[in-house]
């Protein structure tokens, strides 16, 4: 619910530990919806780490959220060199 400065309130299911390491990220989209799907791929072999659906002007609110901490943590630590992509194919297994 909402507090006195009309802040939503959040609450963390106590099933979810804590976070999950991601090293890799997929991002597709179509007209009404943007999917991530992160993973950790450690080797020859990997696991998806979370998989995430939202609208497309969400997506849009959490990239301008990802570049404003971007850019504070770049002010406080220094410029971040981004990671080389990789040249592996990458397959799913069912």
């Amino acid at each position: 619910m909402s507090n006195e400065n009309n802040q939503q309130q959040v609450q963390i299911n106590d099933s979810i530990p804590g976070g999950e390491y991601a090293n890799i990220a997929w991002i597709d989209h179509n007209e009404e919806e943007f999917r991530m799907i992160f993973g950790n791929i450690v080797g020859a072999s990997g696991k998806v780490t979370a998989k995430v659906v939202t609208t497309p002007g969400h997506f849009k609110r959490m990239i301008a959220a990802m570049q404003d901490n971007l850019k504070k943590y770049e002010d406080k630590f220094g410029t971040v060199k981004q990671a080389e992509q990789s040249e592996k194919e990458i397959g799913f297994k069912g």
